[in-house]
């Protein structure tokens, strides 16, 4: 690998920038469900939110086609660190933080997320030989996930503190030596915003060679997203694909903030450790899935990675709806990490050998804006009193079942057309 140097040092800003992100993702949705019981209030939120980066997405994909992809590193760490330590300091000053500045917090991170994740794929595409997209795609999964797994574990240590020399963790008590109050949600901020900055020193020293020279086109914003999705209609089964294996990701994201949390408190009746803890065995099964998935399905057998994981994770989305059990709920959330992460891993390869990097931003914008329409659709249907009653959250898994299915539906009947477009 020519650039092999780079690649070590932006998974190594990605580590750790991603390492206290995660903890305040965890944090800020148990924090207006449990510490200030406000669930209502976050799922407007978010739906407002998410809203907004409908008009975000569309764009972040052309910035990323447009401008160097360490300086757009480089800027959204330094916006995103100033911010949240703004907020970490009103926090510790006031010794409470306003739910509206939580808020805030959450919206930067899911605006940083939009243009975060696609550049760092499309930088690793720009400089990595194409033979290694597969391996690189893969170890992006790894490591992102291996980061994830701490940062549940952390969270779950975090959130419920240390008492009497234990700690709960993943359905079980260990012993710990230290006891510790739980974390404010603004000393969780504080550690967030430090690790954007470490993450921006790090960046700046990558040093890279582009292994092509792009074609950069200089028009509008407007014009450069018609020119992606002009891109896509002229290659109709590319964009099937595209479309169709984003729905587990689509009710993923709503899954883990709006449905979780809920779930965990009103159905399993449980506290934050078995919530945090979801995480923790959501990335296992990101990380084995990083690991084999690409070995496993690889050549043309893509496609039929994506329907064997909707097919599978929809199976227990079905069995969590009705069966009450802790255990089971972490096999789902261990699944669902080696669905999700796999499916990731396949459509990402897939895109990148059937599309070339200099649009690659604009198309995945098209397919990001698309995506975020679905999950407008889902908070929306989730907003619903019904769902924060009681235990009904668990019919929620139920439209999970029915989008999954849905969507493999025609992405089985043009299999052939599919495995095509690729080449």
């Amino acid at each position: 690998m020519k650039n092999k140097n780079a690649v070590y040092l932006l998974f190594l800003a990605n580590i750790i920038s991603g390492l206290a992100q995660g903890i305040s993702m965890i944090a800020i949705p148990w924090y207006f469900i449990e510490i200030i019981e406000k669930p209502k209030f976050f799922t407007y939120c978010y739906f407002i939110i998410t809203f907004l980066t409908f008009f975000w997405g569309m764009y972040a994909g052309t910035i990323i086609d447009r401008y160097s992809r360490k300086k757009i590193f480089l800027i959204t760490n330094f916006i995103c660190g100033t911010i949240i330590a703004s907020v970490s300091a009103y926090g510790f000053y006031n010794q409470s933080t306003s739910e509206y500045l939580v808020i805030l917090v959450f919206l930067i991170t899911i605006f940083n997320y939009n243009v975060h994740y696609p550049n760092l794929y499309a930088f690793g595409q720009e400089i990595t030989e194409k033979k290694n997209y597969g391996k690189l795609n893969s170890y992006i999964e790894i490591q992102g996930q291996s980061t994830s797994m701490f940062a549940g574990a952390i969270a779950a240590i975090l959130l419920t503190g240390s008492s009497n020399d234990m700690i709960s963790f993943g359905g079980f008590n260990f012993n710990f030596p230290l006891n510790f109050k739980a974390w404010d949600i603004h000393e969780i901020f504080l550690m967030d915003a430090i690790t954007y900055f470490i993450s921006l020193l790090i960046i700046m020293l990558i040093k890279y060679v582009k292994i092509e020279k792009l074609n950069i086109e200089t028009g509008s914003l407007y014009n450069r997203f018609i020119s992606g999705l002009n891109f896509l209609k002229k290659r109709t089964y590319i964009f099937y694909f595209g479309l169709f294996s984003y729905m587990l990701f689509a009710f993923t994201l709503v899954q883990i903030h709006i449905i979780l949390p809920i779930y965990v408190k009103n159905f399993l009746q449980m506290g934050a450790d078995v919530y945090a803890s979801s995480e923790f065995y959501y990335s296992i099964g990101a990380i084995f899935s990083g690991i084999f998935v690409i070995r496993v399905f690889k050549n043309n057998y893509k496609l039929l990675g994506v329907i064997i994981f909707f097919t599978t994770i929809s199976i227990f989305f079905y069995l969590i709806s009705f069966i009450n059990s802790v255990y089971l709920f972490f096999i789902t959330c261990l699944l669902l990490g080696i669905t999700n992460a796999g499916v990731r891993v396949l459509r990402t390869t897939f895109l990148f050998n059937a599309i070339p990097n200099n649009i690659i931003g604009r198309a995945t914008s098209v397919f990001s804006s698309i995506n975020i329409i679905v999950r407008l659709f889902l908070i929306g249907i989730f907003s619903i009193s019904f769902f924060q009653t009681g235990d009904n959250i668990k019919y929620s898994y139920l439209i999970g079942v029915v989008l999954l299915m849905s969507s493999a539906i025609p992405l089985a009947l043009n299999y052939r057309k599919i495995i095509e477009s690729e080449n």
